[in-house]
């Protein structure tokens, strides 16, 4: 009897998402997608989250949808849990491919105890960034330059609706490469700046401050800036005792590495000791073949080709394909080729 379908590597329809700033050009030469920018510049990857838009196109906006069927990914694991995700209740970790044109507005993510206490979820949003490819003068937004005193932070944000740049003064402008790794936990201002293609993966929801009245030439409403909440309330988010060059320095992560061979080298790009949320691994395959022990995870092809077996089941792999392994999958499942996996995993549960 050949695999079931949640005993094998379960691959999805495409999911691009609506947001309300412009991207997704650099999705071309990603994923394959016509060479444009537009307002669908997210794809969302083995999502098991739904998407916080202003106006919802239905219960499964953001969910990923099993490739060639109308089956959820939310549907398959809650049927077959177990051989999903072995001791876990959730999967754990959401995974986003963002190419950004535009600078997205100065934001902040929840704590797990801000979620619970206001949004009823046990998951806040720590996040990372993985950047994959830039366009010219990319980069990102990270941390306060300086110190900044809540009152003056308020004023700003009061400015910002006629000056639209006028938080950047006391943020942390950092030009970045493909190859570059940062973990954001949650109380940290940042921004994605115009010209990045990233892979971010984050705690499994789609809560987001952003103070900050425009998102380019859109006008954010105050459930988009405040998702609800009282002001004083969402901005109290913000951790106002990280600043200075320093705190680059600590977001900044590079790779350890865990296990090497004459073909295979197996990397840490955010683990452990920086953070409990989820896992960033990366296999890198040069020929041959290596066995896939990650169970319950999600795996991204980065670069180059190949082929992902388990038992009689068989997959080609090109560069932008993405795929999840379910737990009773772990160390049988076998990819091959010359490539790159990106391999995110939930961590501990709240």
């Amino acid at each position: 009897m050949g695999k079931q379908l949640w005993q094998r590597p379960v691959f999805f329809d495409r999911n691009r998402v609506y947001r309300v700033y412009l991207g997704g050009k650099l999705f071309h030469d990603f994923l394959g997608d016509a060479p444009e920018d537009g307002f669908y510049p997210e794809e969302w990857v083995a999502s098991t989250v739904h998407a916080m838009n202003a106006v919802s196109k239905g219960p499964f906006e953001g969910i990923s949808m099993i490739e060639g069927t109308d089956l959820p990914f939310t549907k398959l694991l809650e049927e077959h849990r177990e051989d999903c995700l072995g001791s876990r209740k959730t999967l754990g970790v959401l995974v986003k491919y963002l190419d950004s044109a535009i600078r997205l507005p100065m934001q902040v993510h929840p704590t797990r105890a801000f979620s619970r206490e206001y949004f009823h979820s046990p998951y806040g949003k720590a996040e990372s960034w993985v950047v994959l490819a830039t366009r010219p003068d990319a980069c990102l937004y990270y941390g306060f330059s300086r110190e900044v005193t809540r009152e003056e932070f308020e004023a700003a944000v009061d400015a910002s609706l006629t000056d639209k740049t006028c938080m950047t003064a006391f943020v942390n402008r950092v030009d970045v490469k493909p190859g570059d790794v940062f973990f954001v936990p949650a109380g940290m201002i940042h921004a994605i700046g115009p010209g990045c293609l990233l892979l971010e993966a984050q705690e499994p929801s789609d809560f987001t401050v952003q103070p900050e009245h425009w998102c380019g030439e859109h006008l954010l409403s105050e459930h988009e800036m405040y998702l609800g909440l009282d002001r004083k309330i969402a901005n109290s988010c913000f951790d106002f005792t990280r600043y200075g060059a320093c705190v680059v320095e600590d977001g900044r992560q590079t790779p350890k590495l865990l296990e090497q061979t004459s073909n295979m080298r197996y990397e840490s790009l955010i683990g452990p000791d920086c953070t409990d949320c989820f896992s960033v691994d990366r296999l890198t395959l040069c020929g041959g073949s290596a066995v896939l022990h990650a169970g319950a995870g999600v795996h991204i092809v980065s670069s180059g080709a190949g082929a992902v077996r388990c038992g009689d089941f068989a997959h080609a792999l090109k560069k932008g394909d993405y795929f999840f392994l379910p737990a009773c999958a772990a160390g049988e499942a076998i990819v091959e080729g010359e490539l790159e996996l990106l391999i995110c995993r939930g961590g501990i549960e709240p």
